[in-house]
């Protein structure tokens, strides 16, 4: 493992009410190519005020999100995966395939 590439996961406590409650988002996440791609991607889509939950699936490019609709839109979520890769190193991109 690259050890300059590693990222500590973010651990955000779940509440089951707002996931069940919350709004769902699939995107497709482009740029990712290792399990730390993953955890960046997730980090930076969990340090949003308003999502809940956060899934991503390395091997199908995709993201799952949990999220209040009143307070974050679908092209702030692209946006926080695209800021994932700010680290001059790593490139994402989303794209909103369903919300």
């Amino acid at each position: 493992m690259d050890k300059n590439c590693y990222v500590e996961p973010l651990n955000k406590d779940l509440n089951a009410d707002q996931i069940r409650n919350g709004e769902n988002a699939l995107l497709r996440v482009l740029g990712m190519g290792c399990e730390n791609c993953v955890t960046r991607v997730r980090n930076s889509l969990l340090s949003l005020e308003g999502v809940y939950g956060v899934d991503v699936y390395l091997n199908m490019s995709m993201a799952e999100v949990s999220y209040d609709s009143q307070r974050i839109s679908a092209n702030m979520l692209v946006e926080a995966v695209s800021r994932a890769g700010d680290d001059g190193r790593h490139e994402y991109r989303a794209e909103l395939v369903t919300a």
